[in-house]
């Protein structure tokens, strides 16, 4: 399945992603442009689904992907039990309109309740 470049080399991509995923974990919801969003829900979401499983396994495979413990932490301990029994769709993207500076369309990615 084909991802967005966002105007970045894969590495800078990466990095983009993970720390989007570390923000939504930390603080349940961020502000960015919909284009981000749309990739960070894709890499979050698969994050939430290896973490519903609990093992510690889950939790070396995100913590490789996030290096964040404070993140992880929150992922494995508030977040994945609260969608144990939910299938997927653990995100909401909500438009907020065009950025004033450079008329970027601003989305909220937060999760769900």
């Amino acid at each position: 399945m084909a991802q967005r470049k966002l105007s970045r080399k894969s590495s800078s991509r990466k990095a983009l992603l993970v720390s989007l995923a570390t923000a939504l974990f930390k603080n349940e919801r961020i502000e960015t442009t919909e284009p981000k969003a749309k990739e960070a829900r894709r890499f979050a979401e698969k994050l939430v689904t290896k973490a519903k499983k609990g093992t510690q396994h889950a939790r070396r495979q995100v913590m490789g992907q996030l290096q964040d413990r404070e993140a992880v932490e929150a992922l494995f301990d508030e977040i994945a039990p609260r969608f144990a029994d939910r299938q997927g769709g653990y995100t909401r993207i909500m438009k907020l309109g065009p950025r004033r500076g450079d008329a970027a369309p601003m989305v909220i990615l937060e999760l769900v309740e």
